[in-house]
């Protein structure tokens, strides 16, 4: 088994040396999980991720059960000189997930999620999703801000900033943890928190996986629910100028339990859906009004809800976890997916013509273009508070390019760089970078701004020899 490895695409300075078949064995009987390699039963499960454009085949993967699992493996990658991946829930556009030739830590049988209603925080292992989380806290009627996919992990999502319904009112993901555990390049496990090794949970808020495998998260949990006021409203795409415009202009008064999306697209074939306009250019308002009072809520979502000739409404009451799944269907896994991101710290005339203008070339008909509303609690922020550095921009630019097979890549990787570069002059400088490909490394110190250069002296501390080099990769040398 020893000699069967190949060697790994590893970017660190260790030169990568093949384990013995005794040592294997050693490091197979210090896991309290599985080990994998590409002949065991599982090994194709675990390696595919949810987009269908990463194809990859680790050396071996450790299906890490705890902790001192995750300490293990990276001690193993370390001294052997192996590229090093890990996988959350395993949803990243990017891929960084999983790796060719090395050594894959997959965390997803770590999903516990405890929480303690009275205090109002959560423990959530590394290898939790959105459904997990949402799930517990709901019990409570308990939430933090998360992504609007319940399928995506909560690491990796959190990692980078992490967004959502609920961010004008709460902001960032990050903007409510507490604390967490950090196994690290060394091998050594280390709480992350304001106290307790602050530089390292400052850049752990927003600088993805570069300072190490995060095994469990505290989170200061927020009133939700149960139910909230959400739903979609669908106009033609032929209103979409006025639509857009008046979304933009309604939401500047809003309170900040009101958010709105907007979303470019063809109509799916859904059953809430008139099938005349199956296939069609739609603009979509996804709207969630998330405070007490849903009859409030009702007489703020109404002039929104009210303007124009809307195909479809389907704005109610709904249990917050239901909202939380609600685009599932249009975001499964096995499709090839393709993104980029712009942030803007306004919605102008020209970014919303260039979307509509793009709305009607859409190259797929799952591919859409999302204006993702942020603003609020977010930016009221310093950047320099944490890593994440864009607390200035008010809506996310989301080029979802998506198709079902490789047929599709040259038209839909085109348009959606097209799209990029069109919506260029009117975008700040700043980035979401679990939005963001592996082609982009020219973006990343711009994604950071002023916080750049302190993220790189912080990973020379942490990981100087670049062992997590798996993502949105910080040097440590700068």
């Amino acid at each position: 088994m020893g000699t069967s490895i190949p060697r790994s695409d590893s970017n660190s300075s260790t030169r990568m040396m093949t384990p013995t078949a005794d040592g294997l064995e050693r490091f197979r009987s210090s896991l309290h999980g599985p080990l994998l390699a590409p002949q065991s039963p599982g090994y194709d499960q675990a390696r595919t991720i949810w987009n269908a454009m990463i194809d990859r085949r680790p050396a071996l993967i450790v299906r890490c059960t705890d902790a001192t699992d995750v300490v293990q493996a990276v001690r193993f990658a370390r001294e052997h000189g192996m590229t090093l991946a890990v996988r959350g829930g395993g949803h990243n556009v990017a891929g960084t997930a999983v790796c060719d030739g090395g050594l894959m830590i997959d965390l997803s049988p770590m999903a516990q999620v405890q929480v303690d209603p009275d205090a109002r925080t959560a423990r959530v292992g590394g290898g939790a999703l959105l459904s997990d989380f949402d799930r517990e806290a709901q019990k409570h009627a308990l939430a933090i801000p998360l992504g609007i996919n319940s399928t995506t992990g909560v690491a990796g999502l959190t990692l980078g900033g992490g967004f959502g319904w609920l961010s004008r009112r709460y902001g960032l993901t990050i903007d409510s943890l507490l604390s967490a555990d950090v196994v690290t390049a060394a091998g050594d496990v280390v709480r992350a928190s304001e106290s307790e090794n602050p530089d390292l949970f400052w850049a752990i808020r927003g600088g993805g996986g570069n300072f190490g495998v995060v095994t469990s998260f505290e989170f200061r949990l927020h009133e939700v629910g149960p139910e909230v006021l959400s739903g979609l409203v669908i106009h033609p795409l032929d209103d979409a100028g006025g639509v857009i415009r008046f979304c933009r202009d309604f939401i500047r008064t809003a309170p900040e339990e009101m958010v709105c999306w907007i979303v470019l697209r063809k109509a799916p074939p859904a059953p809430f859906i008139p099938a005349e306009w199956h296939g069609r250019e739609i603009v979509v308002l996804a709207m969630c009004y998330s405070g007490k009072d849903l009859d409030e809520g009702a007489r703020i979502a109404a002039p929104l809800r009210g303007y124009g000739r809307p195909v479809v409404d389907v704005v109610a009451p709904q249990p917050y976890t239901a909202w939380q799944q609600a685009l599932d269907p249009l975001l499964g896994p096995g499709a090839r997916n393709y993104w980029k991101s712009r942030n803007a710290t306004e919605l102008s005339d020209g970014l919303i013509d260039t979307c509509i203008d793009f709305a009607r070339t859409l190259p797929d008909p799952q591919t859409d273009i999302g204006l993702l509303l942020v603003g609020g609690a977010v930016s009221r922020v310093s950047p320099t508070a944490t890593a994440y550095a864009s607390r200035d921009a008010e809506w996310v630019l989301n080029i979802h390019g998506r198709w079902a097979d490789h047929s599709g890549d040259d038209a839909g990787i085109s348009w959606t760089r097209r799209l990029f570069d069109a919506a260029a002059p009117f975008a700040s400088g700043g980035a979401y970078v679990n939005f963001m490909t592996l082609d982009e490394d020219e973006r990343i110190r711009a994604c950071y701004g002023e916080n750049y250069d302190r993220l790189v002296a912080i990973k020379a501390r942490w990981d100087p020899t670049n062992l997590f080099h798996g993502n949105q990769n910080i040097k440590p040398m700068g």
